[in-house]
């Protein structure tokens, strides 16, 4: 990260984190899979109606995870040893903490929370099934996301590829047995997934406890300590208010997309999970910027930041474009995997995708520019511009546009995917370039 061509590099690193990603998306999508050919249109529709509520459950703790990577890469590039040492064994405990604290937030209220969302009654039980057993697994989870972030910002992005190819597998074996041999429908679905999760958590922790660098973990070190744990809240929490708050939003969606009925939903939650690949793809390039950002600005080399801005943001741009429009030009074929009952759910899918996939290459712009932001150690202006600039239009939108009769359709739902995230990234784009001469300039002068 600090040394040596940078285009080749971020390649380098990136791809194994798009494949990493890909990997973890395919429990969800397996999940989809496997309901939709042995279960029917509507046990697709229960697991997707959990999506948008869970990721507003969780977010928030996850968001802790990018601060841990953010803070391990700036103590690195610092060449701090004995603060890289702290961040990884306060990050551990924490994990643990939060992931604790989901399940049981989740298992008590989701329930309650669907009915809110106007989750409709063929639906309800089948997603309140779903829901109990996934955040079960929490724990899991957390663990698995702080260990890879620790591990990507120490340049390592091969092991989590590795371990989560091996727990892919095994958790479309068990969706299989599950599904097919036990009948259990979304809750086998649900129970391969936690155990695939614990799989790869446990692979984690053994990977970093083999290291012979600064982030090496000693189980019988694990410590929260103070200040460490503050830095990693300061960056964190914000990422995690952020993606909690975008959650919101989704949650306002996803109840506009219920008052279409189950059919929609159907075809709404096979788009989403479709593209979701492409999403993933995109994303990584933030976590690249992140702690390729990170480091360099540990070490105050600043020069390479820029670069480094201009290539995540051209990569990114390129890659969405191409990744989305392949996906969008195959929608029917990757549609008709999921849904094999309903061709009018398979065309409202077809609708999503218009608005949603194609200029996903937007999505990934702001991402990656949230990623140059986080990685100078600004988390709070990205969060408070994404809270005004995606969730505040897409609500306002919900509320406004879309409650006029003429524009009461699913396209007008749509559309404001897109409007948010050009806004939102151009407002950041600038910022980040505020905010880079600012320390760049105060770093020459010291």
């Amino acid at each position: 990260m600090l040394r040596g061509p940078l285009l080749r590099n971020i390649v380098f690193y990136t791809i194994p984190i798009i494949l990493t990603s890909v990997l973890q998306l395919l429990f969800m999508a397996a999940d989809l899979v496997v309901v939709g050919r042995y279960c029917g249109s509507i046990s697709v529709a229960a697991v997707g109606a959990t999506n948008a509520l869970t990721a507003l459950i969780v977010n928030l703790f996850m968001g802790l995870s990018i601060g841990a990577g953010v803070t391990v890469a700036h103590s690195i590039g610092g060449h701090r040893d004995e603060e890289t040492h702290r961040i990884v064994h306060t990050s551990l405990p924490t994990a643990a903490i939060g992931g604790f604290v989901l399940a049981v937030i989740g298992i008590t209220f989701c329930k309650q929370l669907l009915i809110m969302m106007g989750t409709p009654e063929t639906v309800l039980p089948l997603s309140a099934s779903y829901m109990k057993i996934f955040f079960a697994g929490m724990p899991f989870a957390m663990v698995y996301n702080f260990c890879a972030s620790i591990l990507r910002a120490a340049g390592d992005t091969k092991s989590p590829l590795i371990f989560l190819s091996l727990a892919g597998g095994i958790n479309v074996l068990l969706n299989l047995l599950f599904v097919t041999v036990f009948q259990m429908n979304v809750a086998g679905v649900a129970l391969a997934t936690i155990i695939s999760q614990g799989i790869s958590a446990v692979l984690m922790i053994i990977v970093l406890m083999r290291r012979t660098d600064a982030c090496k973990l000693y189980l019988s070190k694990m410590h929260i300590y103070k200040q460490q744990l503050l830095k990693i809240i300061r960056i964190g929490l914000p990422a995690g208010i952020q993606g909690s708050i975008f959650s919101i939003s989704n949650v306002i969606i996803q109840s506009s997309v219920n008052s279409f009925g189950d059919i929609f939903m159907s075809g709404n939650a096979s788009a989403q999970s479709i593209e979701a690949f492409v999403y993933v793809t995109i994303n990584s390039f933030q976590q690249t910027a992140v702690n390729f950002v990170g480091q360099n600005v540990g070490a105050n080399q600043y020069d390479r930041v820029s670069k480094i801005s201009k290539i995540c943001l051209a990569s990114v741009a390129i890659t969405g474009i191409v990744v989305g429009g392949t996906t969008f030009f195959f929608g029917p074929s990757l549609l008709s995997i999921y849904i094999t009952d309903s061709p009018e759910a398979i065309a409202y899918g077809i609708m999503r995708m218009t608005f949603v996939c194609l200029p996903y290459f937007l999505c990934g712009l702001m991402d990656v520019s949230t990623g140059l932001l986080r990685g100078l150690g600004a988390s709070v202006a990205p969060m408070i511009i994404s809270i005004l600039g995606v969730c505040g239009i897409r609500i306002m939108w919900i509320f406004t546009i879309f409650q006029m009769p003429e524009y009461h359709s699913p396209q007008s739902l749509y559309a404001s995917y897109p409007i948010s995230w050009t806004l939102t990234f151009l407002v950041q784009l600038v910022v980040f370039i505020f905010i880079y001469r600012k320390q760049a300039n105060e770093s020459a002068l010291n």
